[in-house]
């Protein structure tokens, strides 16, 4: 996107394309039929992504938060590798899977540290959630956030996270984000889900404690991946937000950011 403005898309799930200044970011992406080590089990995919991935500009950097399924998807990796010109950008600890599917060039971030790219910093910031790719690996890598610093403005993209003071150590260290994407999604039983994900009311209040002058609904609406419906945390927070700053857009639906 040419200027000064950020364009950002929903694509799916946490897949978001953030477009400034002819750079483009991508998060979490997944354009795989299922989120599961196995193509013929796991949660399926409801919604059909809002852009082909053939359809990509060329991809600066990617930004993966945590190496579960819906979130690390090697198969989605591998065709955007073949792109080439991508930067992947990692928690700890999981460089190693993509080395290992000749994935890269990829640099593994630990909380409070930074890499700095052609028109934008990226700074590894603290989430309340956790890793694993099977049975014998949890909490074996890091999971994480990422604050995107452009000259213009921050973003905030939470990743998978629950409800915490990271929230408001993140406002404190960078000031408020022009821009948030925090996770409503994933969220029932509360009892079981609320140390690792937040329900709607939770990512309002998060919200409201960044100080965000606009947020974005991620992890919802493509994978029915807990007890809520598909659509349930929409509507949840469509009815508890207090006014229009936090969006929630469909699949393939775009924001413009002044």
């Amino acid at each position: 996107m040419e200027g000064s403005g950020l364009r950002i898309t929903l694509v799916n799930h946490s897949t978001v394309l953030l477009q400034q200044r002819g750079s483009n970011i991508l998060t979490d992406p997944i354009w795989s039929e299922r989120v599961s080590p196995l193509s013929w089990i796991g949660p399926r995919r409801r919604r059909k992504p809002g852009v082909r991935i053939e359809d990509l500009p060329h991809i600066d950097a990617v930004l993966i938060s945590h190496n579960h399924y819906d979130h690390l998807d090697l198969a989605t990796l591998r065709q955007l590798a073949a792109r080439g010109g991508s930067t992947f950008i990692v928690p700890t600890g999981v460089s190693r899977l993509l080395r290992s599917e000749n994935i890269g060039p990829a640099h593994e971030l630990d909380w409070g540290q930074s890499l700095s790219l052609p028109g934008f910093t990226i700074h590894c910031v603290p989430a309340l959630h956790f890793s694993s790719r099977g049975i014998y690996d949890r909490n074996m890598t890091l999971w994480c956030g990422y604050v995107i610093e452009y000259p213009e403005r921050l973003v905030y993209f939470a990743g998978d996270t629950a409800f915490g003071q990271h929230f408001a150590q993140i406002r404190e260290k960078f000031g408020s984000p022009r821009l948030a994407l925090l996770p409503i999604g994933a969220c029932e039983p509360h009892w079981f889900m609320s140390p690792v994900h937040m329900t709607p009311e939770d990512a309002v209040r998060a919200h409201e404690i960044l100080g965000a002058k606009t947020s974005i609904a991620i992890h919802h609406g493509t994978f029915q991946l807990a007890d809520d419906g598909l659509d349930t945390p929409r509507e949840q927070l469509i009815a508890c937000r207090q006014d229009d700053s936090f969006l929630v857009l469909k699949n393939g639906q775009f924001a413009n950011i002044p």
